[in-house]
């Protein structure tokens, strides 16, 4: 029997302020998108912060990725901090769709077979939303904020780059041969059991 191994996780810090989270966190999941979503699509790119970034474009995936976003930013606006800056998380996975046996003693015990769906890959964004103050403090977030969008835009890329080997074969001739989750605040163990799929 085969071993379950965990996938790759990849742990990215987002740093952010109030007009630019949904810019920000739009524009890095659209990144790990462009490099891991496998149907064919037309390139696209999108500005953040003086910063030009890959674009998905695909109603279906734009649409979860902007509910998503709605979401974290409703939650941190909402959450209050003394030190003016509060967290919430993203998490994206990848998974590959395996045939199964289901076991018995062919057509008589129910000997079928079916899919399961194995995660081959994770994403984490650790998202902090700072609201500063002064005008002095934003200028300070602004110049932050470009700079650790930028590092994360280079991170990403740099993941893809040089951890090729975990993706699975595309054994199928599906429009999207490796369905994906995006989630708000994943639970870092058993995660995959509560979530809905996309």
């Amino acid at each position: 029997m085969e071993q379950a191994r965990r996938p790759p996780e990849y742990i990215l810090e987002v740093f952010a302020d109030p007009t630019s989270i949904k810019d920000v966190v739009q524009g890095i999941l659209h990144t790990i998108f462009f490099h891991r979503y496998f149907p064919s699509l037309r390139p696209s790119t999108i500005e953040v912060l003086d910063l030009t970034l890959p674009f998905v474009s695909d109603p279906e995936l734009q649409t979860l990725i902007d509910t998503r976003v709605y979401q974290l930013v409703r939650q941190l606006s909402s959450t209050t901090s003394p030190n003016s800056s509060v967290r919430g998380q993203i998490g994206v996975q990848f998974f590959e769709k395996r045939r199964r046996k289901a076991g018995g003693l062919g057509w008589f015990t129910g000997g079928t077979k079916t899919e399961e769906e194995i995660c081959w890959e994770v994403w984490r964004l650790e998202v902090t939303l700072a609201t500063p103050k002064t005008e002095t403090e934003r200028t300070k977030v602004t110049k932050a904020v470009e700079m650790t969008l930028q590092k994360t835009a280079l991170k990403i890329v740099a993941i893809v780059n040089q951890n090729k080997d975990h993706i699975p074969p595309i054994t199928t001739s599906e429009t999207n041969p490796f369905p994906y989750q995006i989630n708000l605040n994943p639970r870092i163990e058993g995660w995959t059991k509560t979530m809905g799929m996309y």
